[in-house]
């Protein structure tokens, strides 16, 4: 069970007209990454839960062709949180144990150990653990020696935490599970169920991963995770040929002779690079995008189809899909750009500037 169905308010305005699995990670959506991934310890068959924007999950994945898996979704008019939009679709899953992981998760973990612990553990459920440098952030987790759950703590003071470990939101359930969601009603795993299992005192276990685990909770680990892929700390996939170290290139992407590049870059599909192009990694560019002469990229994750004009600069940002940055434009570090927006020539944009899908900014606007 893929739970896709969440509003990933938190990447606004990334995810003003996609949802938050469909955000991209090193060019294809981290949803993507996901099922590769489940694919390679051998779960075949997936469900998938959509609310926001599910046809852009849909027309992506199909049924799955891409990745390999059987796929099939659940549509919430309504949504049911996590345990209950995993109920909803119970008839796929009854039979023995099965996997639920959350679709926005960016990880390399190591699916069949989960599994194994679950079974040596004889418990109910399984969450896979991460340690973490900040609990505050998360949900922690509270365990005794033998890896059973006692209790949780939500995003405890510094100071106050009694764990380090956070959920990942990354689970095995034995299908008994089901008798404790209730049907056709909101129920939230963290919240309510996991809570309910200690206090009726039923076995769950936790362990620790050694893998790499990013929840893409908001722009920054955004940010991050991207630029973790590109450089390999996560191990995913990368389209693209690798043409010198560190520097990949899709296909039918025009890079003209005097343009220099400074790896870490990923360059998508069908793009073009003018003359005088100065690139600096770490650097993200998505398919069929534009860069004009004499524009300079350094340390930005640019969506597809998206167009830098002649002389722009942009150090830092985050730029949507089928965004148009005219010439001479100047942005600057934490300014993120939403879909299809239009920045006047000559414009400047500092500071912490995030702008909503379809804004226009007139010609020498300075925005901070």
């Amino acid at each position: 069970m893929v739970l896709a169905a969440g509003l990933g308010t938190r990447l606004r305005p990334l995810t003003g007209s996609i949802s938050k699995p469909m955000a991209p990670i090193v060019n294809r959506p981290v949803m993507y990454h996901i099922l590769k991934l489940i694919k390679k310890h051998g779960f075949n068959e997936a469900v998938a839960n959509l609310h926001y924007h599910p046809h852009a999950i849909t027309n992506y994945f199909g049924r799955g062709q891409r990745v390999g898996v059987d796929l099939r979704y659940s549509l919430e008019p309504e949504l049911l949180g996590t345990a209950g939009g995993v109920k909803a679709v119970q008839r796929y899953l009854d039979g023995g144990p099965f996997l639920v992981i959350s679709g926005d998760a960016l990880t390399d973990m190591d699916l069949s150990q989960l599994l194994r612990q679950h079974q040596e553990s004889g418990g109910i459920a399984t969450l896979a653990l991460k340690r973490v440098d900040d609990p505050s952030r998360f949900g922690v987790v509270i365990c005794d020696k033998r890896h059973r759950i006692l209790g949780f703590q939500e995003k405890p003071a510094p100071g106050e935490e009694l764990s380090n470990l956070c959920n990942c939101g990354i689970y095995i359930f034995e299908s008994s599970i089901f008798d404790y969601i209730p049907r056709d009603t909101f129920y939230d795993f963290g919240s309510q169920l996991f809570p309910e299992l200690v206090k009726k005192e039923i076995p769950f276990h936790g362990f620790e991963i050694d893998g790499y685990w990013n929840d893409v909770g908001n722009l920054e680990q955004y940010r991050e995770g991207n630029f973790d892929a590109l450089t390999g700390k996560v191990k995913v996939e990368i389209t693209g040929k690798e043409i010198s170290p560190g520097i990949f290139v899709g296909e039918g992407t025009q890079i003209a002779d005097s343009a220099t590049l400074t790896p870490p870059i990923l360059l998508g599909d069908n793009c073009h690079v003018g003359e005088n192009v100065k690139l600096t990694g770490p650097l993200i560019v998505g398919d069929h995008s534009i860069i004009e002469d004499g524009a300079a990229l350094e340390g930005v994750i640019k969506w597809r189809a998206a167009q830098t004009g002649a002389g722009a600069v942009v150090l830092g940002g985050i730029i949507g899909r089928g965004a148009t940055i005219r010439d001479d434009v100047h942005i600057h570090d934490r300014v993120v750009v939403g879909d299809r927006c239009v920045i006047g020539a000559g414009s400047v944009l500092d500071e912490e500037v995030h702008l909503e899908p379809f804004t226009v900014i007139d010609a020498e606007s300075h925005i901070h």
